[in-house]
Formats: structure tokens, C-alpha cells, sequence
């Protein structure tokens, strides 16, 4: 079996270059690492992982909760873009990614917190799962390094995309094209939905705008169903708005069936306005108003927050951190006539 000082011989170097170009420290030059690591693979080379993890004290191997209540799985656009960021950023870096889950290790039933100490995890990142469940917080309070997406907890490192700052920028988008009878149909409760919604208020309070509660209707994010029966429902009010916003862009898709079957058009009739800035929203027609969130920043950050707090737990500072996305100006919104 090929050693690392077998490596070191080829190449000319110490055994501890060797283990620094293998492991990807950043004190070696990238051409070095490069010279050893293609040695490494031409010479048959397999790190030991078991005798790294007995060194270390690590597994080298982070839990991923995701508990996904919408029936979406990873075919979630949102948490599947972050759930890829975080694998590629935690790969690079010697980690390999394990689903938690609460059901069973052989016979008997665990909680999240049992399966990540039977399986040696060295951390975890909660995507998403319901943070008012018993074996969540559990997790949440015990020793394991966490990391969180889009809820804060206290001593706890989160990720969050700006909510705040996405609505506020649908809001003045909308706002600036003239409209006052602004409609928005909302996920299930959340932190997420709760920042979005207080921002909606918030900002008619600024401007001075009455709000009308017959506007403001609760849906389920991704369903888009249910937004499109909610949006029939708002055409149908006496005094219907111009404008209406959604939760998610999948949402948004089924409210502009139910405005399509109506015969009218957007936004020549009705403006509406997405979330998420998935693929799709630019591939309608008309182009999708809507704000794209920086999934590949947050899964990144993620991974390094979780990592840092692994590796270098007296150094990491516990703090909240948002990521800003971007507004996206499709044609779904016009001037109400």
C-alpha cells in the first residue's frame, strides 16, 4: 500500500507537505499541491481514513437535517441549491454529508440527537425541519457543533437569507409602478413568513397606505393550487387588487393560470410578483417578476460556519448572518390601469 512517505520520496518533499497538499491546507502553494496530489493519484495513493479519524478525534462527517413538511423533498429548488453548496463546500474540504433522520437504528427508534452520536458526526446543519418539535430542540441545546437556515436560536450560528430586504424590494418595485391595492397571499407559519409579512405592513405604514386585510390571505408555500384558488378569490372581490404578490415563484405560476383561464392578461390587467428567482420565472411568459435568493452564498457559508466551529470552536464567533439576494425586474408588472 502506497504511504505518504512513499509520496514524499517521489516528489521530493517532506511527509508533512505531503499530508498538507492531501488535506488542503492553505499554508502550501497551489502548484505544490497540485504536483503532490497528481502523484498521490498516479501512484495509487488512499488516505487512511479510519487512522485519521483515530488521530483527530473526528469523523470527518457532518448530519444534515431536512424535514421538508410541503411533500417537495429535494426536488425544493431553495433547500436543494443550498443542500448542494453545503456538499460540494463540505467535500472540498474532507467532509462527507449524512441525512438525520428519527426513525429507527435496527430495532429501536432514536431521536435526531441519538442518531448523530451513533453515527460519530462531528456537526450538523439543520435545513429545515420544525423547530418547535421536542427532538429538535433537543439538538438544538445539546454539545454538537449546529449551524441553522433561516431561524436563529439562541448560541447558535445562522444563515438566513435577507427576507426583510427581499420584500422591501418587491414592495418598492411595486410601489414605484404605481400600485396601492397590493395583494399578497403567504406561506405557512415561520420565521421566514413572519419577516415577509411584518415587511409588507411595515412598508404600506410608511407610505401610507390602509391595509386591507381581505388582500393579505395565508396559502403553503410551493402550492400552486391553492394560490391559484386564493387568487380567484381576490379577482372576485368587489374591489380587487392591481397587483398581487407570492409567496414562492411555483406559487405565482398558479396564479397566472387562474388569471390566464380568466381571459385576463398580465400585466395589461393585473400585475404579479414571485419569490426565489428559480430557473422557471425567466422562462414564462411574461417573464416573472420575482426576488432571487443567493443560494449558493448561503450553502457555502453554511458548510465553512460549521466546519470553523468544528475545527476551531474557541475562535468561531456565534453571530447571525444574512445573505442578500437580488431583485429581478421581469414584465409581470405594469402600470394597474
Amino acid at each position: 500500500m502506497v504511504s505518504m512517505k512513499d509520496i514524499a520520496a517521489a516528489c521530493g518533499v517532506s511527509v508533512a507537505t505531503v499530508s498538507k497538499a492531501i488535506n488542503n491546507h492553505s499554508d502550501i502553494g497551489e502548484e505544490t499541491k497540485a504536483l503532490i496530489k497528481s502523484k498521490a493519484k498516479e501512484m495509487g495513493y488512499h488516505p487512511n481514513t479510519w487512522a485519521r479519524a483515530l488521530k483527530t478525534n473526528k469523523s470527518y462527517n457532518l448530519g444534515v437535517l431536512y424535514k421538508e413538511a410541503s411533500g417537495s423533498g429535494l426536488t425544493h429548488d431553495y433547500f436543494s441549491q443550498i443542500l448542494e453548496n453545503f456538499k460540494v463546500t463540505a467535500e472540498n474540504q474532507g467532509y462527507d454529508i449524512t441525512f438525520l433522520n428519527n426513525s429507527k437504528l435496527g430495532n429501536d427508534k432514536v431521536s435526531y440527537l441519538d442518531h448523530s452520536i451513533h453515527r460519530g458526526m462531528d456537526g450538523v446543519m439543520i435545513a429545515i425541519a420544525d423547530y418547535q418539535s421536542p427532538e429538535v430542540i433537543e439538538l438544538l441545546q445539546s454539545d454538537l457543533p449546529v449551524v441553522t437556515i433561516d431561524y436563529v436560536y439562541n448560541g447558535r450560528i445562522s444563515i438566513s437569507s435577507d427576507n426583510i430586504g427581499g420584500m422591501r424590494a418587491l414592495m418598492e418595485q411595486v410601489y414605484a409602478c404605481g400600485h396601492r391595492k397590493i395583494a399578497y397571499i403567504y406561506g405557512e407559519e415561520s420565521s421566514v413568513t413572519s419577516n415577509r409579512l411584518s415587511t409588507y405592513y411595515r412598508f404600506l405604514e410608511e407610505k401610507g397606505i390602509a391595509a386591507n386585510d381581505d388582500y393579505v390571505k395565508e396559502g403553503r408555500y410551493r402550492d400552486s393550487y391553492a394560490a391559484g384558488k386564493i387568487t380567484e378569490e381576490l379577482l372576485d372581490l368587489p374591489n380587487p387588487p392591481t397587483c398581487i404578490l407570492y409567496a414562492d415563484d411555483f406559487s405565482a405560476i398558479g396564479g397566472m393560470n387562474a388569471i390566464k383561464t380568466r381571459g385576463m392578461s398580465i400585466p395589461e390587467d393585473i400585475s404579479i410578483a414571485g419569490y426565489d428567482g428559480i430557473l422557471m420565472a425567466s422562462q414564462l411568459s411574461p417573464t416573472l417578476t420575482t426576488y432571487w435568493q443567493n443560494t449558493v452564498e448561503i450553502g457555502k457559508m453554511a458548510a465553512n460556519e460549521l466546519i470553523n466551529l468544528i475545527e476551531r470552536p474557541k475562535s468561531t464567533i456565534i453571530k447571525q448572518y444574512t445573505v442578500e439576494g437580488k431583485l429581478i425586474e421581469g414584465k409581470s408588472v405594469a402600470f394597474p390601469k
